[in-house]
Protein backbone atom coordinates (compact mmCIF):
# COMPACT_ATOMS: atom_id res chain seq x y z
CA UNK A 1 0.00 0.00 0.00
CA UNK A 2 2.96 2.16 0.79
CA UNK A 3 4.82 1.79 -2.39
CA UNK A 4 1.21 2.81 -4.39
CA UNK A 5 0.96 5.84 -2.27
CA UNK A 6 4.18 6.81 -3.29
CA UNK A 7 4.58 5.45 -6.41
CA UNK A 8 2.53 8.63 -8.14
CA UNK A 9 5.62 11.00 -7.11
CA UNK A 10 7.81 10.51 -10.46
CA UNK A 11 11.74 10.86 -10.39
CA UNK A 12 11.67 14.07 -12.81
CA UNK A 13 9.14 15.78 -9.60
CA UNK A 14 11.46 15.02 -6.55
CA UNK A 15 14.61 16.02 -8.20
CA UNK A 16 12.98 18.86 -9.38
CA UNK A 17 11.60 19.60 -5.65
CA UNK A 18 15.29 18.72 -4.33
CA UNK A 19 16.61 21.33 -6.87
CA UNK A 20 14.30 24.06 -5.80
CA UNK A 21 15.51 23.27 -2.00
CA UNK A 22 18.91 23.43 -2.63
CA UNK A 23 18.69 27.08 -4.75
CA UNK A 24 16.67 27.98 -2.02
CA UNK A 25 19.33 26.74 0.53
CA UNK A 26 21.97 28.08 -1.56
CA UNK A 27 20.45 31.94 -1.48
CA UNK A 28 19.75 31.79 2.12
CA UNK A 29 23.60 31.26 2.59
CA UNK A 30 25.36 33.53 0.13
CA UNK A 31 22.87 36.46 -0.20
CA UNK A 32 25.23 38.77 1.22
CA UNK A 33 25.52 37.19 4.18
CA UNK A 34 27.87 38.36 6.68
CA UNK A 35 28.43 34.45 7.73
CA UNK A 36 29.29 33.29 4.26
CA UNK A 37 31.50 36.63 2.94
CA UNK A 38 33.40 37.17 6.03
CA UNK A 39 33.40 34.84 8.80
CA UNK A 40 33.43 31.61 7.09
CA UNK A 41 36.61 33.31 4.45
CA UNK A 42 38.19 34.83 7.84
CA UNK A 43 38.59 38.21 6.04
CA UNK A 44 37.35 39.93 8.89
CA UNK A 45 40.75 39.12 10.65
CA UNK A 46 43.93 40.87 8.95
CA UNK A 47 46.29 39.09 10.55
CA UNK A 48 49.20 39.99 7.94
CA UNK A 49 48.61 43.75 8.18
CA UNK A 50 51.53 45.71 8.76
CA UNK A 51 50.01 47.78 11.30
CA UNK A 52 48.55 44.46 12.66
CA UNK A 53 51.65 41.94 14.65
CA UNK A 54 51.69 40.41 17.64
CA UNK A 55 55.23 41.94 18.36
CA UNK A 56 53.80 45.69 18.38
CA UNK A 57 53.18 47.81 21.15
CA UNK A 58 49.75 48.80 21.87
CA UNK A 59 48.59 50.17 25.40
CA UNK A 60 45.95 52.11 26.62
CA UNK A 61 46.53 56.17 26.96
CA UNK A 62 47.08 57.52 30.04
CA UNK A 63 43.45 59.57 29.33
CA UNK A 64 41.61 56.22 28.99
CA UNK A 65 43.65 54.34 32.10
CA UNK A 66 41.07 55.62 34.73
CA UNK A 67 38.08 54.02 31.98
CA UNK A 68 39.53 50.79 32.05
CA UNK A 69 40.00 50.57 36.03
CA UNK A 70 36.51 51.55 36.14
CA UNK A 71 35.02 48.88 33.91
CA UNK A 72 37.22 46.30 36.03
CA UNK A 73 35.60 47.43 39.32
CA UNK A 74 32.27 46.49 38.44
CA UNK A 75 33.31 42.78 38.32
CA UNK A 76 34.44 40.61 41.35
CA UNK A 77 37.81 39.67 40.85
CA UNK A 78 37.27 35.67 39.60
CA UNK A 79 35.08 37.27 36.76
CA UNK A 80 37.37 39.96 35.03
CA UNK A 81 36.72 38.02 32.04
CA UNK A 82 33.05 40.02 31.76
CA UNK A 83 35.35 43.16 30.83
CA UNK A 84 36.71 41.77 27.49
CA UNK A 85 33.60 43.43 25.34
CA UNK A 86 33.57 46.96 27.11
CA UNK A 87 37.27 46.70 26.73
CA UNK A 88 37.33 45.79 23.29
CA UNK A 89 35.34 48.71 22.51
CA UNK A 90 37.89 51.27 24.54
CA UNK A 91 40.29 49.51 22.50
CA UNK A 92 38.41 50.14 18.92
CA UNK A 93 37.63 53.96 19.83
CA UNK A 94 41.18 54.53 20.79
CA UNK A 95 42.35 53.19 17.32
CA UNK A 96 39.98 54.95 15.31
CA UNK A 97 37.32 52.45 14.54
CA UNK A 98 38.99 49.17 14.78
CA UNK A 99 41.13 46.57 16.90
CA UNK A 100 44.74 45.39 15.89
CA UNK A 101 45.61 41.81 16.94
CA UNK A 102 48.17 43.84 19.71
CA UNK A 103 44.98 45.82 21.41
CA UNK A 104 43.20 42.05 22.18
CA UNK A 105 46.50 40.33 23.41
CA UNK A 106 46.32 43.56 25.91
CA UNK A 107 42.97 42.88 26.70
CA UNK A 108 43.78 39.20 27.59
CA UNK A 109 46.51 40.38 29.71
CA UNK A 110 44.28 42.69 31.55
CA UNK A 111 41.59 40.73 31.94
CA UNK A 112 44.00 37.63 33.16
CA UNK A 113 42.35 35.45 30.38
CA UNK A 114 43.63 32.52 27.74
CA UNK A 115 44.05 34.92 24.18
CA UNK A 116 41.33 32.61 22.33
CA UNK A 117 39.06 33.99 24.88
CA UNK A 118 39.40 37.18 23.53
CA UNK A 119 39.70 36.15 20.00
CA UNK A 120 36.06 34.24 20.24
CA UNK A 121 34.33 37.49 21.70
CA UNK A 122 36.23 39.72 19.22
CA UNK A 123 35.31 37.58 16.46
CA UNK A 124 31.76 36.87 17.51
CA UNK A 125 30.31 40.45 17.82
CA UNK A 126 30.67 42.15 14.20
CA UNK A 127 30.56 45.82 15.21
CA UNK A 128 34.09 44.95 16.17
CA UNK A 129 36.54 46.08 13.23
CA UNK A 130 39.93 44.14 12.19
CA UNK A 131 41.03 46.43 9.60
CA UNK A 132 41.61 49.86 9.30
CA UNK A 133 37.73 52.06 8.57
CA UNK A 134 37.23 55.23 7.41
CA UNK A 135 36.39 58.29 9.33
CA UNK A 136 32.71 57.37 8.68
CA UNK A 137 32.22 53.96 8.58
CA UNK A 138 28.57 53.18 7.12
CA UNK A 139 27.32 50.05 8.27
CA UNK A 140 24.08 48.41 6.09
CA UNK A 141 21.74 46.70 8.17
CA UNK A 142 21.61 43.28 5.83
CA UNK A 143 19.11 41.00 8.58
CA UNK A 144 15.56 40.03 6.54
CA UNK A 145 13.09 43.28 7.11
CA UNK A 146 15.77 45.51 6.27
CA UNK A 147 16.89 42.92 3.12
CA UNK A 148 13.05 42.84 1.88
CA UNK A 149 13.11 46.32 1.96
CA UNK A 150 15.73 46.78 -0.26
CA UNK A 151 19.57 47.13 1.63
CA UNK A 152 20.92 44.65 -0.97
CA UNK A 153 21.00 47.52 -3.17
CA UNK A 154 21.52 50.05 -0.47
CA UNK A 155 24.98 48.47 0.28
CA UNK A 156 26.12 48.03 -3.26
CA UNK A 157 24.59 51.34 -4.27
CA UNK A 158 27.08 53.06 -1.69
CA UNK A 159 29.74 51.05 -2.79
CA UNK A 160 29.54 51.65 -6.56
CA UNK A 161 29.36 55.50 -5.64
CA UNK A 162 32.34 55.22 -3.22
CA UNK A 163 34.42 52.80 -5.49
CA UNK A 164 35.41 50.45 -2.92
CA UNK A 165 34.55 46.89 -1.87
CA UNK A 166 32.71 46.19 1.34
CA UNK A 167 34.97 46.58 4.59
CA UNK A 168 37.25 48.44 1.90
CA UNK A 169 38.49 52.43 2.61
CA UNK A 170 37.84 55.50 0.26
CA UNK A 171 41.39 56.62 -1.03
CA UNK A 172 40.89 59.53 0.72
CA UNK A 173 40.27 57.39 4.26
CA UNK A 174 37.30 58.80 4.44
CA UNK A 175 34.71 56.35 4.25
CA UNK A 176 33.81 52.79 4.44
CA UNK A 177 31.46 50.59 4.29
CA UNK A 178 30.07 47.19 5.33
CA UNK A 179 27.36 44.70 6.42
CA UNK A 180 25.84 44.72 10.02
CA UNK A 181 23.30 42.72 11.98
CA UNK A 182 20.25 43.83 13.39
CA UNK A 183 19.67 47.27 14.79
CA UNK A 184 16.35 47.05 16.01
CA UNK A 185 14.83 49.84 14.04
CA UNK A 186 13.26 47.28 11.68
CA UNK A 187 9.53 49.28 11.16
CA UNK A 188 12.15 52.24 9.51
CA UNK A 189 13.81 49.59 7.05
CA UNK A 190 16.18 50.06 5.55
CA UNK A 191 18.62 51.69 7.88
CA UNK A 192 22.24 52.06 8.70
CA UNK A 193 24.50 52.99 11.27
CA UNK A 194 26.99 56.06 10.65
CA UNK A 195 30.11 55.48 13.26
CA UNK A 196 32.00 58.54 13.27
CA UNK A 197 35.78 58.13 14.30
CA UNK A 198 37.13 61.59 13.50
CA UNK A 199 37.84 62.73 16.50
CA UNK A 200 39.18 59.61 18.77
CA UNK A 201 39.22 58.60 21.13
CA UNK A 202 35.75 59.85 21.21
CA UNK A 203 33.25 58.35 19.00
CA UNK A 204 29.37 58.66 18.08
CA UNK A 205 26.91 56.29 16.79
CA UNK A 206 23.96 57.18 14.69
CA UNK A 207 20.95 55.55 12.87
CA UNK A 208 19.57 56.79 9.50
CA UNK A 209 16.32 55.08 8.78
CA UNK A 210 13.69 54.75 5.91
CA UNK A 211 16.37 55.07 3.42
CA UNK A 212 16.43 55.20 -0.26
CA UNK A 213 19.91 54.66 -2.41
CA UNK A 214 19.29 58.84 -3.63
CA UNK A 215 18.95 59.49 0.31
CA UNK A 216 21.80 57.49 1.35
CA UNK A 217 24.27 59.23 -1.39
CA UNK A 218 22.64 62.47 -0.29
CA UNK A 219 24.13 62.01 3.13
CA UNK A 220 27.15 60.45 2.37
CA UNK A 221 27.31 64.32 -0.05
CA UNK A 222 26.85 66.38 3.31
CA UNK A 223 29.21 64.04 5.35
CA UNK A 224 31.73 65.18 2.37
CA UNK A 225 31.19 68.96 2.99
CA UNK A 226 30.84 68.76 6.79
CA UNK A 227 27.19 68.35 7.21
CA UNK A 228 26.05 66.22 9.75
CA UNK A 229 22.66 64.57 9.55
CA UNK A 230 20.14 65.05 12.45
CA UNK A 231 19.55 62.29 14.23
CA UNK A 232 18.47 64.07 17.54
CA UNK A 233 15.30 62.77 19.49
CA UNK A 234 12.21 62.31 19.15
CA UNK A 235 12.63 63.05 15.16
CA UNK A 236 15.29 59.64 15.28
CA UNK A 237 16.82 58.69 12.58
CA UNK A 238 14.15 58.36 10.14
CA UNK A 239 14.60 60.73 6.73
CA UNK A 240 11.13 61.24 6.43
CA UNK A 241 10.34 62.49 9.90
CA UNK A 242 8.70 59.03 11.49
CA UNK A 243 8.01 59.00 14.78
CA UNK A 244 7.95 55.22 16.38
CA UNK A 245 5.69 52.96 14.19
CA UNK A 246 3.74 55.43 12.69
CA UNK A 247 2.96 54.74 9.10
CA UNK A 248 4.51 56.80 6.27
CA UNK A 249 1.36 59.02 5.78
CA UNK A 250 1.01 59.85 9.32
CA UNK A 251 -2.02 58.84 12.02
CA UNK A 252 -4.43 56.94 10.42
CA UNK A 253 -5.90 56.36 13.93
CA UNK A 254 -6.00 57.85 17.10
CA UNK A 255 -5.55 61.09 15.93
CA UNK A 256 -7.31 63.24 18.69
CA UNK A 257 -5.26 63.16 22.18
CA UNK A 258 -5.65 60.05 24.50
CA UNK A 259 -6.71 60.86 27.77
CA UNK A 260 -4.93 59.29 30.25
CA UNK A 261 -5.72 56.35 32.55
CA UNK A 262 -8.07 57.62 35.24
CA UNK A 263 -6.40 57.65 38.85
CA UNK A 264 -8.77 58.35 41.94
CA UNK A 265 -7.91 60.67 44.86
CA UNK A 266 -6.68 58.21 47.53
CA UNK A 267 -6.13 61.34 49.88
CA UNK A 268 -10.06 62.36 48.88
CA UNK A 269 -12.57 61.97 51.45
CA UNK A 270 -15.43 59.29 50.44
CA UNK A 271 -18.64 60.59 49.23
CA UNK A 272 -21.69 60.28 51.47
CA UNK A 273 -23.85 57.45 50.95
CA UNK A 274 -26.99 58.48 48.27
CA UNK A 275 -29.83 57.87 50.17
Amino acid sequence: EFECRTSRFSPHFSFAVWLTMFKTARVALFRSSRVAQVGLTNRHIEWHNVRNQAEDPFDFSPELYPEVYKILAKFPETKKQSAIMPLLHLAQRQNGGWIPLPAMLKVAEICGVAQKRVFEVSTFYCMFNHRPVGTYHLQVCMTTPCMLRGSDDLLHGLCHHLGVGEEEVTPDGMFSVCEMECMGACVHAPMICISDYSKPPNYRYDYIEDLTLEKAIEVVENLRRGIYPSCEYPKGGSVLGRFGSLPTPGRTALKEPLRGPYCRDLNAEPEAPKA
